[in-house]
């Protein structure tokens, strides 16, 4: 009776160990998903509902005008043309996302962080200064700095999560290309996610979060509204 439960015992565990089953999830591309009940409603995947095999085609996998700069963003002093799922189909499930960004002279592409992928920045014209802080795990009151001056053909990487910037340090246009390994990186903005949201934080927990007066925080509102 023992040697017949060790051999099922030992059947079921290699059974478990080479199913292809894997005990983790796959990383969300979403900020949210909430579990909904009803069988009725819109369905929203872990990414995008997959075409037909059948009906893909060439241009599925294809995007043109890279070469170009994108739309400008609004105050930033950059613009930027993704390629992504949205507009090269064929990526879907891939988890990868292509940026062209061109930074103006003396302008900062501000401290933000992508919650779901590393970025790899390769730097094509102009000089920049870049950077991303890591928790210093003594002391969580401090960072570590980990920056680098740019020139063409230099390439630069931030991890994923981590608070980075990137500063156009000469007097022309720096031009800019960024690997993200994920479909939907996300992009978090730390200044105007703080002081910009909606519903807005009040201003005592700013104020305090922050050790500053309300008239400060009123300031930083405007900055960043």
């Amino acid at each position: 009776m023992r040697m017949w439960w060790f051999i099922t015992t030992l059947a079921i565990s290699a059974f478990i160990c080479n199913s292809p089953v894997y005990a983790y999830d796959n990383n969300p591309l979403q900020d949210i998903c909430v579990a909904l009940n009803d069988s009725q409603a819109s369905v929203f995947v872990n990414g995008k509902i997959c075409k037909d095999p059948k009906l893909a085609t060439a241009n599925d996998f294809y995007f043109s005008g890279l070469n170009v700069s994108g739309n400008e963003v609004p105050g930033l002093g950059f613009s930027l043309k993704t390629v992504d799922v949205n507009n090269m189909p064929g990526l879907n499930t891939l988890g990868i996302t292509l940026v062209r960004a061109d930074l103006e002279p003396q302008r900062i592409g501000p401290f933000h962080m992508h919650p779901r992928a590393t970025e790899m920045i390769t730097i094509l014209e102009g000089t920049a200064y870049a950077g991303f802080l890591v928790p210093d795990p003594a002391n969580f009151f401090k960072s570590r700095l980990f920056s680098k001056i740019l020139n063409p053909g230099d390439v630069f990487v931030f991890p994923q999560g981590l608070i980075h910037f990137l500063y156009n340090m000469g007097y022309k246009k720096a031009t800019f290309l960024f690997y993200f390994n994920s479909q939907n990186p996300g992009f978090v903005i730390i200044p105007y996610s703080i002081f910009a949201s909606n519903p807005p934080i009040s201003d005592d927990i700013l104020a305090k979060g922050f050790q500053l007066n309300k008239t400060e925080i009123a300031e930083l509102r405007k900055k960043f509204s």
